[in-house]
């Protein structure tokens, strides 16, 4: 199965400041930083289109 795992351009991790480090995993909902780590997980609403 092939991972798919888009970068956010134009972010900023809010724990570490790094800029362009944030990556969006849709199978399980995450944003990551790759360079720190920290994670947030995505709730999406049952209404919205995907």
């Amino acid at each position: 199965m092939r991972d798919v795992a888009y970068l956010l351009e134009g972010l900023r991790c809010s724990t570490c400041q790094s800029d362009n480090t944030l990556w969006l995993d849709l199978e399980p909902g995450i944003v990551e930083c790759r360079e720190c780590g920290q994670g947030a997980l995505i709730v999406a609403d049952d209404g919205e289109e995907r």
